[in-house]
């Protein structure tokens, strides 16, 4: 049966698609910008990025509310491979692009390849303190990596810097004409002679020498231990006015969000004004107005690279000027972008699959993000994936198709047409405000909060994550966390196995009632719904755990979850039960729990689930006790007490 226009495209909801996409179109904006500026390829970039792949991720997506575009985790990685390829072309970006575009085109087309091999299916085995870990960790980059910026340095000003570089930058220069070049009309493996060799050597004038030295110096301070180790040289040269411009930005930013909250609601013309200021994203704010006051009054800043007005061209350099040694040694890196903008869209899909009882199919999602990938390559863009924040906002504001990022990415088209002269007098001290907030928002506060709280081996799995993703790569910093995180789960099932005779899994189609709950009375039956829980409850059976709240009936007015033969949770299980458990009480049910054993029950306690969610009263020992007090608490109801 063929597929109709119809059944891919749903019209019911045109009205609050098009308001969602509006809004996360808006709030796509600054962020799009200052991740492309953060890439080191521009703010133009950054739209090209968040337009193409907004647009082809929605047309071809399975979780039909996201909103893609580029993401920190993404922006983290592509940063550190443009230096590097940029330093590989004499710190020229121009000629560097086209190897560059290859390498993210690459990775679209890596993304779609894992689609097809059907790898999404696995992401739901990465546990919570490897998520936790790599997000603070992106977090933290993010953060250090503006710190420069908010003392107003600039190491392309830095004369003491690129003096100290231009030894290296002539063994660099000279490294490159005694190997291979397949850009020159004559390959050097065809010469002969040293003698040759030499004399291309003396053609390295001052200048070509001193491009390599400020390439060689903006690189050293991209990655997060460069940036620390010239901290001291930026508070020497440290600039008053960028600085009062980024923490302006970061005031306004949460300034506003504050302010929004204060405003009473009790009169009707306020109270509409905060509900239509609400819907404003406080970094276009920011972003509008540090902007305007300081276009206003003249001030010498550092601006964002002028944007192009008009439709992204079509690079089809990177086919024309392909050249397999330049991207040779990005290989790992190619695989690495496929692999975090994997993790980075499917983790928003299962988050919108828990806010709308949904499936998502995590192949198509990898071939839509792919695509999506490929063709930002092609208009000149970073690449991204699905972004969490901004697809919230699409569904809090009444997205719920994929019409609505297709409106989003429309939008920021239509404002790169129409409004890029604008845009480019943005000050690079304001794009680097609203990326400090961006990094301050990505903490995972939650994971953090527990460190005192967790068992060791979490949060010994997730610092070290956290430290790697930092320090050294994202995705082996993901490796290694699901290594150790294996073996710790190991060790306990093994601990556990050594005491019982067996560990069942949880089988969710097969929830049979227990024997002792053959007697209950059918009216019993029809206010209280029971799950039974078997087995560990790990960071592999989260995503299936998480469909038991769309399980309990809405006119069920009691649920009892049977604990009695669950001998181990992690982290991740932990959280899950935390979610479900205060999805249910914003459903008005109460929640009873019966036979909890020692190490559940402890970590229930050390996050307070009991008795913040669960009452004391309502956590029993027995099944048999847990009837009895439902039993009279319904007989309570109806007599009126």
């Amino acid at each position: 049966m063929q597929r109709k226009f119809g059944d891919y495209f749903t019209f019911n909801n045109i009205k609050g698609d098009l308001f969602g996409g509006i809004t996360s179109g808006i709030v796509a904006l600054p962020l799009a910008m200052a991740f492309g500026e953060q890439s080191g390829m521009g703010a133009a970039a950054g739209l090209f990025g968040a337009i193409a792949i907004g647009f082809f991720a929605s047309l071809l997506c399975s979780t039909q509310p996201q909103i893609s575009g580029p993401t920190a985790p993404m922006t983290a990685v592509s940063m550190v491979v443009i230096s590097n390829i940029v330093q590989a072309f004499d710190g020229q970006l121009e000629k560097a692009l086209p190897s560059i575009l290859m390498v993210f085109f690459l990775a679209g087309l890596t993304q779609v390849a894992l689609g097809l091999i059907g790898i999404g299916k696995y992401i739901k085995y990465v546990p919570y303190p490897v998520i936790s870990g790599f997000m603070s960790g992106i977090g933290i980059i993010i953060i250090i990596g503006q710190l420069l910026p908010l003392l107003g340095y600039d190491p392309a000003n830095d004369t003491a810097l690129i003096e100290k570089n231009i030894p290296k930058a002539e063994a660099n220069l000279i490294s490159k004409i005694f190997q291979k070049d397949e850009n020159r009309a004559i390959s050097l493996s065809t010469l002969d002679s040293l003698e040759t060799r030499l004399l291309l050597a003396k053609e390295i004038t001052q200048e070509d020498v001193l491009q390599e030295a400020v390439a060689i110096s903006k690189s050293q301070v991209k990655s997060p231990l460069g940036a620390l180790q010239n901290i001291g040289r930026a508070i020497k040269q440290f600039n008053v006015l960028e600085f009062l411009i980024v923490v302006s930005t970061i005031v306004v930013i949460y300034g506003f969000q504050k302010l929004i909250a204060i405003i009473p609601t009790r009169n009707s013309i306020i109270g509409g004004l905060k509900k239509i200021t609400s819907s404003i994203p406080s970094t276009l704010v920011a972003l509008i107005l540090v902007s305007a006051v300081a276009v206003a009054l003249g001030l010498k800043l550092r601006s964002i690279e002028q944007i192009p007005q008009g439709f992204p061209s079509f690079h089809l350099s990177i086919f024309t000027e392909f050249s397999f040694s330049a991207i040779r040694p990005f290989l790992m890196a190619i695989f690495s972008l496929a692999l975090l903008g994997s993790i980075d869209s499917l983790l928003t899909s299962v988050i919108v699959d828990n806010m709308t009882k949904t499936r998502h199919n995590s192949s198509q999602e990898l071939i839509s993000q792919g695509v999506g990938n490929s063709m930002s390559a092609l208009f000149g863009g970073i690449p991204g994936a699905s972004a969490t924040i901004r697809t919230m906002v699409n569904m809090r504001s009444g997205g719920t198709t994929r019409l609505s990022g297709i409106f989003a990415a429309g939008l920021l088209l239509l404002i790169l047409l129409a409004l890029a002269p604008v845009a480019s007098l943005i000050p690079s001290a304001v794009l680097a405000g609203v990326l400090i907030t961006v990094g301050i928002g990505i903490l995972d506060y939650r994971g953090l909060k527990a460190i005192g709280k967790m068992p060791i081996g979490d949060v010994a799995v997730m610092l070290i994550v956290m430290l790697i993703t930092i320090f050294w790569d994202l995705v082996i910093a993901v490796g290694i966390g699901l290594v150790i995180s294996s073996l710790i789960f190991m060790k306990k099932m093994g601990e556990i196995s050594a005491d019982r005779s067996a560990v069942n899994r949880i089988d969710p189609t097969q929830d049979l009632p227990w024997l002792d709950e053959e007697r209950l009375p059918a009216e019993f039956k029809q206010d209280v719904f029971i799950k039974h829980l078997v087995g560990p409850i790990f960071f592999g059976y989260t995503n299936e755990l998480q469909l038991m709240a769309s399980e309990v009936p809405r006119s069920s007015k009691f649920i009892i979850i049977r604990m009695e033969k669950v001998p181990y949770i992690d982290q991740s299980g932990l959280y899950a039960l935390e979610d479900i458990f205060g999805d249910l009480k914003n459903n008005d049910i109460e929640i009873v729990i019966t036979g909890l054993q020692q190490q559940p029950e402890y970590l229930l306690r050390k996050i307070e689930i009991i008795p913040l969610l669960i009452p004391e009263e309502q956590n029993f020992k027995t099944f048999e006790e847990s009837v009895t007090w439902i039993v009279n608490h319904i007989e309570k109801e109806e007599q009126g007490v």
